[in-house]
């Protein structure tokens, strides 16, 4: 079975999110300055060359997500399907009737660990890519997340949302690998058990 895996872009003092973070503002202010590493001199998303190419092509192969219902419903699901997987989306409440045209996304109102486990299932081999703050910190408390790919972003946001704003306790990690480049130092860790 694979591994779960957050991925994440997040400023140098902890933001992964700029202020204004809204429905109608997702991000918030300057979001997109978190993501110019994986944007190409053409414009185009994911089409980098050298060290951060290898990281978007790791990145990638994926089997299964794992993303919070925030996260999910500001980019709609990602139109119901995102490289063809399916998305499972922790949440307390049942989803909005909209969500029932998209059959890959399930929504999984029993618990992190369900979620994270049938996301497991459905991947096989390959990773869960995990997408969120309240997810990620969550998975963290429930021992289901084991890695994180973190691409540390040389800019201070000063404020915004950050993504491990409340732990429960100190969680320790081990680098299994850093890729630098100009545009973002890319750092995998896994937590340690």
């Amino acid at each position: 079975m694979g591994s779960s895996v957050l991925y994440m872009s997040m400023s140098l003092d902890g933001f992964i999110a700029g202020p204004g973070d809204e429905p109608a503002n997702p991000g918030g202010d300057g979001f997109m300055r978190l993501h110019d590493w994986f944007i190409g001199p053409d414009g185009e998303f994911g089409n980098v060359e050298g060290p951060a190419r290898d990281v978007i092509e790791e990145m990638s192969n994926f089997g299964a997500i794992v993303a919070g219902r925030n996260t999910v419903e500001q980019v709609d699901h990602w139109g119901g399907e995102r490289n063809g997987v399916q998305i499972f989306v922790p949440s307390h409440r049942p989803p909005a009737p909209s969500v029932a045209k998209y059959p890959k996304v399930t929504y999984v109102t029993d618990g992190i660990a369900s979620a994270m486990a049938q996301a497991k299932e459905a991947a096989g081999d390959r990773r869960v890519m995990v997408h969120g703050a309240y997810t990620a910190q969550t998975a963290l408390e429930a021992g289901v997340l084991d890695e994180l790919q973190i691409h540390q972003i040389p800019v201070l946001f000063g404020n915004g949302r950050r993504l491990f704003d409340v732990l429960p306790e100190r969680i320790e990690l081990d680098i299994l690998q850093v890729v630098d480049t100009p545009e973002a130092t890319h750092i995998r860790y896994c937590v340690r058990r």
